[in-house]
């Protein structure tokens, strides 16, 4: 019996994550190979070599045309071939197993040890000896990480290349910050919370619109936490990036003003043509509605699908003046068209000539004919409204030069 054999096997199958049965006919093939180069056998002859290696014993029996022979009389240049083909071999079962296993947790959050970087990119340890890769644009700007410190990320790809597993992690992905509310938040692994809409702009802010089916939960207070200890969490995983949780509401212009948080929101206009939402605020909530660079419209607009127009109450009226102008000067158009097309969410000239004729025929029953009329007075008022703008914004640099 040879005992020692399938105490490697074993210890083989264990270590590498290699189902036992492959390790047996991968030595029974190496095998094979090594006869073949021992009696000179070319693989399309009609010679037949077979081995048999005993599952439960370990003993190896070898046969050339049905006759037994001695494997171990082979030589040592057989046993090399041998050896080679083993190793290639369990080194292909290994990719196979690594592949198999990390395609299935695909999209999990994984726990590795940071190793080196190359190119840029941070070569991450994970169980098992599997190295994966981090490319640099799935590392949050700004943070920065150590060889032998832990990391936590999120398995983007797993994909075979040049004979190698690649698995990608990441840690800028949206659904990164879902899978770390899983984790820290149980009503939404449970399902009782629901994320209905996340977005994200890695290291910086993010926006996480929440719902629950409970009456009786509280979906963002659930998400925060006793005093903030859960999303403090989250927040401390992903090295102080900004995340603001808001309600989410079927109704476009509830979630709207909701995505827009902290600023407080005076209107809302919503053009259904244009995939359009107006927004006006007071002077005061105006840097806050817009946020550092353009942040806060930016993610509120991703997190509800909207393109979202920031106005004040003076520009809105401005606005509203110049379409309303624009249509008195049109014969055949009463003084409540234009409260028509602000219920329509068209509240400037340049809406109305984006939108066209259409709406207009369709939506208030207009003549084709006056429809074009008001169409083409309003692509002149836009263009005046265009020039008004660049002549007051060439003044405006010019009195800064003084």
């Amino acid at each position: 019996m040879n005992q020692e054999l399938i105490r490697i096997i074993e210890n083989i199958a264990r270590d590498k994550n290699i189902d036992k049965e492959s390790i047996f006919q991968d030595l029974e093939a190496a095998m094979v190979s090594a006869a073949r180069k021992h009696f000179g056998i070319q693989h399309n002859t009609e010679v037949e070599v077979a081995v048999h290696l005993d599952r439960a014993t370990g003993d190896i029996r070898a046969f050339k045309d049905e006759v037994e022979i001695d494997i171990r009389q082979l030589g040592r240049i057989p046993a090399q071939t041998a050896k080679q083909v083993m190793i290639q071999k369990i080194k292909a079962d290994e990719r196979d197993s690594i592949f198999t296993e990390y395609i299935q947790r695909k999209g999990e959050i994984v726990n590795g040890i940071a190793g080196r970087f190359e190119g840029g990119s941070l070569i991450v340890n994970l169980e098992n000896r599997v190295e994966a890769v981090m490319p640099k644009s799935e590392q949050i700007t700004g943070a920065s990480h150590h060889p032998g410190e832990r990391v936590r990320a999120m398995i983007l790809d797993v994909r075979e290349q040049s004979n190698q597993i690649k698995i990608v992690l990441s840690r800028t992905h949206p659904d990164f910050i879902r899978k770390l509310f899983d984790q820290e938040v149980p009503e939404v692994a449970e399902g009782i919370i629901s994320i209905k809409s996340l977005s994200r702009e890695a290291g910086y802010r993010t926006k996480i619109a929440v719902d629950t089916m409970d009456d009786k939960v509280d979906p963002v207070g659930a998400c925060v936490g006793v005093r903030g200890s859960r999303i403090r969490n989250i927040v401390d995983e992903l090295g102080g990036e900004k995340i603001d949780i808001v309600r989410w509401s079927d109704s476009s212009q509830v979630l709207i003003a909701n995505a827009l948080m902290p600023a407080k929101v005076s209107e809302i206009a919503i053009c259904f043509e244009l995939g359009r939402a107006t927004v006006v605020v007071t002077e005061d909530q105006l840097s806050l509605a817009i946020g550092k660079h353009g942040q806060n419209v930016r993610l509120a607009a991703r997190l509800t699908g909207w393109d979202i127009d920031i106005l004040t109450p003076k520009e809105y009226n401005k606005e509203v003046d110049r379409l309303d102008a624009c249509l008195k000067a049109i014969e055949g158009i009463d003084d409540s068209f234009t409260d028509k097309l602000l219920a329509l969410g068209i509240i400037s000239v340049l809406d109305l000539e984006e939108v066209g004729v259409e709406p207009l025929v369709e939506e208030l029953e207009v003549e084709e004919t006056l429809a074009q009329q008001i169409i083409t007075a309003a692509e002149e008022a836009a263009k005046k409204a265009a020039a008004e703008s660049t002549a007051a914004k060439e003044l405006l640099d010019q009195e800064k030069k003084k």
